[in-house]
């Protein structure tokens, strides 16, 4: 540990804790920061004025990000007859309907990072709430994980699609890229990611919306993004 210590206090050095970046200030600078041994990811990380308590203030969806996260998703899905055929066609990494039920409630199976379900495999799907729920890989229709469109499910989470959700602190974390993408498309996802999260305001969310932005790579410090600047975009 004391060795990351010693690169951590070595990255801080670059960055002025205080300071609210503009964007493209803090996209090169976090690839600065970015000294780990292995190519490191871009985490956005916004803080929202909202009481996510209230379901009217909920901020949930979904976005294809330009360039992708850098990582290939394993895509589990729940569906069977024409649409499992669809789902295998488009890449889907599991198809299958009880079986996988079963697998995840008894052997606690979980080497998937999402999961889609047509409409009509819901009430079996929901049997795996408690240990989907937590993990956030329960499908949702705001998402686009439960759906009859199949193919563009699959084809958009391998595309880079990526969810994003209020957790119980205010705050959404989101991936939007690695470190060798370079800044202009690290800049295309950040605007990507930024622009729905602005459009995905709930009514009644008062006050400020945007609270706090901060980009960061997995092993560095915080970079602050003045969120001003992405309102007034």
């Amino acid at each position: 540990m004391a060795k990351r210590g010693k690169r951590y206090q070595e990255t801080l050095k670059l960055v002025d804790r205080e300071k609210l970046y503009e964007p493209t200030e803090a996209i090169e600078l976090v690839q600065k920061t970015g000294k780990a041994k292995f190519d490191e990811t871009v985490e956005l990380a916004v803080r929202l004025g909202v009481d996510p308590r209230h379901a009217d203030q909920q901020v949930r969806g979904a976005v294809v990000l330009p360039h992708g996260t850098g990582k290939t998703k394993r895509v589990l899905v729940f569906a069977k007859g024409d649409k499992a055929k669809e789902a295998e066609n488009a890449g889907a990494d599991y198809v299958g309907a009880e079986e996988y039920v079963n697998k995840i409630q008894n052997e606690n199976w979980l080497d998937f990072d999402v999961v889609v379900a047509t409409p009509d495999m819901m009430s079996i799907v929901g049997r795996l709430g408690r240990i989907l729920g937590p993990k956030g890989l329960m499908p949702n229709p705001k998402s686009g994980t439960v759906t009859f469109d199949i193919e563009k499910a699959v084809n958009d989470i391998k595309a880079g699609k990526v969810e994003y959700r209020v957790d119980k602190t205010a705050i959404i974390h989101v991936p939007i890229g690695k470190v060798s993408f370079g800044t202009e498309k690290l800049k295309d996802n950040f605007n990507t990611i930024m622009d729905a999260i602005v459009k995905a305001r709930p009514a009644a969310a008062k006050g400020r919306y945007l609270r706090s932005v901060v980009i960061s790579t997995t092993m560095g410090p915080g970079i602050k993004v003045n969120p001003q600047k992405l309102i007034e975009k």
